[in-house]
């Protein structure tokens, strides 16, 4: 058993080296004190548990989601769904064969997981829900693609897959959901209930289990334990500046982006197709 143990440790971030910055190790846990991060941590737990609790009862009195729903399965949606397995199952493996399957607890890799839910399930109410919720987390993977850390990868063709990754979970699978409607359509404009919650989500993730992860570990897990070399906002308050900076993301990164897609689209079919509301259903 303590082999088995050891093992499992082992392949989950025995690979890690803290001798890289920004990877993790003791230095990195010791980037601000233990009572600034207690006190961060205090504050955007409580933060995110009320966003939370807001959130959810404001769209349990009034959820707007569509009634019906199209069961049909396009042909290039399941080839979608393999593309993106197929994807996240080479990272994966990459994780293995370096040791550090810890990292599969990042942000980016959640929101695949979340993609690929969608791809492979049935369109329901279920999925509306989880299609708006992930689409709040869409700056993420444009942020990795516009300061990616690279410093870690050194397998073979690591930094291409991470690339594909990010590319196919950004620029390819919510624009060819958006174009299906139906279940996977996105709240109006107006509608600030499904951000709330969203935001709620990050932060009580990153300051919750993220965080403990990363603390006992010593493995630096999406920079809750310091700042990425790479961070515009690097210095002792880095997380701080999510206070700032991940509203505005989150409340208008996605209006924005499915604006774009959602023009873009129109382009290629007829405009009674084009549908933003998805308390409306053609």
């Amino acid at each position: 058993m303590g082999y088995s143990v050891r093992t499992v440790l082992d392949w989950a971030y025995g690979g890690v080296d803290p001798s890289i910055p920004g990877n993790g190790g003791q230095e990195c846990c010791d980037f601000i004190g233990l009572k600034q991060r207690l006190i961060e941590t205090t504050f955007f737990m409580v933060l995110g548990s009320a966003l939370l609790y807001f959130g959810y009862r404001s769209i349990a009195r009034a959820p707007g989601l569509p009634s019906k729903y199209d069961r049909t399965d396009p042909t290039i949606k399941r080839a979608l769904l393999v593309m993106l397995c197929l994807t996240y199952g080479i990272e994966t493996g990459f994780k293995f064969a370096s040791g550090e399957v810890i990292y599969l607890l990042n942000p980016c890799h959640i929101v695949t997981m979340v993609q690929i839910y969608l791809l492979a399930a049935p369109p329901s109410q279920t999925s509306t829900v989880v299609f708006r919720l992930g689409m709040h987390w869409g700056h993420g993977p444009i942020l990795a693609l516009l300061f990616p850390v690279l410093n870690t990868r050194l397998l073979q063709f690591e930094p291409e897959v991470y690339y594909i990754q990010h590319v196919l979970i950004y620029f390819v699978v919510p624009p060819y959901l958006l174009w299906m409607g139906g279940a996977y359509t996105i709240e109006s404009v107006s509608d600030l209930r499904w951000s709330v919650i969203s935001l709620g989500i990050q932060y009580t993730y990153h300051f919750g289990p993220l965080q403990l992860f990363a603390f006992l570990t010593q493995v630096n897990l999406n920079n809750m334990l310091c700042p990425a070399i790479s961070d515009p906002f690097y210095g002792p308050y880095w997380r701080c500046w999510s206070l700032f900076h991940q509203p505005v993301l989150t409340f208008c990164h996605n209006k924005i982006y499915t604006a774009l897609v959602m023009a873009i689209l129109s382009l290629f079919r007829t405009p009674s197709k084009v549908n933003g509301d998805a308390g409306k259903l053609e």
